[in-house]
């Protein structure tokens, strides 16, 4: 399988927030935010893998500003890191006044894509090849959160498994007969 750019897999969704998408006090649902934020992560992992794709999770997502009904929003999603059958997508959310021209960055997030093949299983990813210093860094970063990750459910595994030991202890300790 040969190796792909994260560039190659460079999304960019661009919608006009209306009525429908916000609240009473005309800020953008945080809702309409992440689905849109899903839809371009979910194109870009297709990009890369060529396969279909299924969103496995979403780190934390700050709204770093509101977005307002009529600022334009884009999406710009691409691949930082590519592992066996998963992928890591960033998305930059950035919310436009189109009377000003003033762009302010409102939100980034980070989604793990799982590729499957035509029987629903997971299937090979191509491997990723940053270009860029900048490629490289996210990259980096990738391997971080999903060290991060992985680490933090073992540690909920580890903590259930404890648990659940502990209740298996008292059921079968002393007055349990």
């Amino acid at each position: 399988m040969e190796a792909k750019a994260p560039s190659a897999s460079t999304t960019i969704l661009a919608h006009w927030m209306g009525i429908a998408d916000a609240n009473a006090n005309r800020d953008i649902h945080g809702g309409t935010i992440m689905k849109l934020v899903d839809e371009a992560a979910g194109a870009a992992s297709v990009r890369h893998s060529r396969r279909r794709t299924v969103t496995a999770s979403m780190d934390r997502m700050s709204f770093l500003v509101p977005i307002k009904i009529g600022q334009l929003v884009t999406f710009t999603a691409t691949v930082n890191a590519a592992w066996t059958t998963s992928m890591e997508v960033g998305v930059r959310v950035e919310a436009e006044d189109p009377r000003t021209g003033v762009v302010e960055h409102a939100s980034t997030a980070y989604l793990t894509f799982v590729a499957l093949d035509d029987d629903g299983r997971p299937t090979p990813v191509p491997p990723l090849t940053p270009q860029t210093p900048e490629e490289e860094r996210r990259r980096r970063e990738a391997e971080i959160r999903r060290r991060h990750r992985l680490a933090e459910r073992e540690a909920i595994e580890h903590g259930r498994r404890a648990f659940d030991a502990a209740l298996i202890g008292e059921a079968s300790g002393p007055g349990s007969e």
